[in-house]
């Protein structure tokens, strides 16, 4: 198939590859400020790092995976009004910053 040209699904693919990859800036993210950031989310999410009902633990979180999460809520590639609504407010420093504080905590073991 010379000259076919990509899909469209495949640029969001690579997309979502590129921003799960995580790399250097992740460990960038300020865990103080994570944490300071970090009430909005204990209104929902549980600091006992323990899910309940239908919203997950982010206790422990890894940082790319959480980096990734909070962008497909931003591009509203994940379906959540309220978390497309916080993570739209948030900027790229916020987002690695809660990121590196919620991977720093130990989930229940």
């Amino acid at each position: 198939m010379r000259g076919a040209r990509p899909s469209p699904g495949w640029f969001s693919f690579v997309a979502l590859a590129a921003s799960l990859s995580g790399g250097p800036a992740l460990a960038s993210g300020d865990k103080a400020l994570g944490e300071y950031l970090s009430s909005e989310c204990t209104a929902c999410h549980q600091t006992s790092g323990r899910q309940v009902g239908g919203i997950p633990a982010i206790v422990g979180h890894p940082a790319d995976q959480f980096v990734a999460l909070m962008n497909a809520y931003r591009t509203r590639q994940r379906d959540n009004v309220v978390m497309q609504t916080i993570a739209a407010r948030l900027t790229e420093e916020e987002i690695l910053a809660l990121a590196a504080y919620y991977e720093s905590l130990k989930p229940p073991g």
